[in-house]
């Protein structure tokens, strides 16, 4: 019984990391380079609903998977 536990760890850990991986790469960069410095810039700084976008989102998320993770690899 204990080596089944085992690989089911394993295999969850596997599973999470794999999304964790997912949503880290489905995030913007935060360096947009000149042309975001020039026009967008002004528009994320005084954006009212930051906290509502999709990559607000994934970066709850990014935070959430990698504390299971670590609770998963602790056990």
């Amino acid at each position: 019984m204990e080596l089944f536990w085992q690989y089911f760890v394993g295999a969850l850990m596997l599973i999470i990391s794999l999304v964790i991986i997912f949503v880290v790469l489905l995030q913007q960069g935060r360096r947009q380079g000149i042309n975001g410095a020039i026009s967008g810039g002004a528009d994320t700084f005084l954006s009212k609903n930051k906290a509502r976008t999709v990559d607000a989102f994934l970066a709850r998320w990014t935070k959430w998977l990698a504390v299971i993770f670590f609770v998963f690899a602790v056990l």
